[in-house]
């Protein structure tokens, strides 16, 4: 108001908060068929206004849900947090596993079919990335500790993010000691499949922590490889998995795309100076990955079938 004010320009308006609830990879289908849609209002007016904005979709029996502005904002970064706190409670769930010999896939069919609970965002890995979880987990936080709250639930979600892909290095270490001069073949560089974005993505994380310690990296990616470029990423693209894979004494599977699921390991191996492969997706069933003459290793997988 006071910026139309200093202009002379009489306006009278509404403000309204409407946070989308997009996922990369799938923000057409998110927003044709939303679960909810939120919308924060200050006045009838508004409120009016955005009724009939998306009245087609009330008309197909998407909920239409209306606050005051403030819960609007509150209901996407709290929508966020959740997600990312149930990530993190199963990496480290995932990680006890592999000290008490469990295996994080059992555990997570077994909780996840309490309704209570359901099944989505219950999978280990080497943490979440991307524009959204990172962004506003970390936006909350200095939200809470503006007004003096502590949300000590949220800070662990984010420290047990940043540790995951430092613990996946450890793992290799300690599998296949000093990496310096040893090849990596990197499958995956976007933080998740059908995008080719690397923000805050786990794989660059570990890339950089390989390269500190002399390591030689070597990767593909069917999206995100030109990103990675453009972002100074210093290590080898290839044409494809197998290319990749050439020379190297470990593959790192980093972004579970379907086309890895899809590998011929006897090929894989073929072209392979060493035998390591390292799942950070846990995209691979060990027993098959181990008759082929691999070494395997998942993140919370002690236990060596599901």
């Amino acid at each position: 108001q006071e910026e139309l004010d200093k202009r002379g320009e009489k306006l009278t308006f509404d403000v309204a908060s409407n946070p989308e609830f997009l996922k990369e990879g799938d923000a057409i289908d998110d927003f044709m068929k939303p679960d909810r849609i939120v919308i924060g209002v200050e006045s009838d007016n508004a409120k009016e206004v955005m009724s009939r904005l998306y009245r087609p979709f009330t008309l197909n029996n998407h909920p239409v849900i209306f606050m005051d502005v403030p819960s609007a904002e509150m209901t996407k970064y709290a929508a966020n947090a959740m997600l990312a706190t149930r990530i993190s409670f199963m990496n480290d769930i995932a990680n006890l596993c592999e000290l008490v010999g469990a295996n994080i896939n059992m555990v997570r069919r077994g909780i996840g079919s309490d309704t209570r609970i359901g099944q989505k965002f219950l999978y280990s890995g080497i943490g979440y990335g991307g524009s959204c979880f990172p962004k506003d987990t970390e936006s909350l936080l200095h939200v809470s500790r503006k007004y003096g709250a502590e949300m000590e639930l949220l800070q662990k979600t984010i420290s047990i993010n940043r540790a995951q892909p430092l613990l996946f290095i450890q793992k290799i270490e300690s599998l296949m000691g000093d990496v310096a001069g040893k090849k990596f073949a990197v499958l995956g560089l976007a933080f998740k499949p059908n995008t080719d974005d690397i923000r805050e993505a786990s794989s660059i994380v570990i890339i950089q922590e390989l390269k500190k310690r002399g390591a030689v990296v070597q990767a593909y990616d069917p999206m995100a490889m030109e990103n990675a470029r453009n972002s100074g990423i210093d290590i080898t693209y290839c044409e494809d998995e197998y290319d990749a894979a050439a020379g190297a004494h470990a593959v790192l599977v980093l972004t579970e795309w379907n086309r890895f699921r899809q590998l011929n390991l006897s090929r894989l191996k073929r072209v392979m100076a060493d035998v390591f492969l390292f799942d950070g997706r846990n995209i691979y069933d060990p027993f098959v990955v181990k008759r082929f003459g691999f070494h395997y290793e998942g993140v919370g997988r002690a236990v060596d079938h599901d």
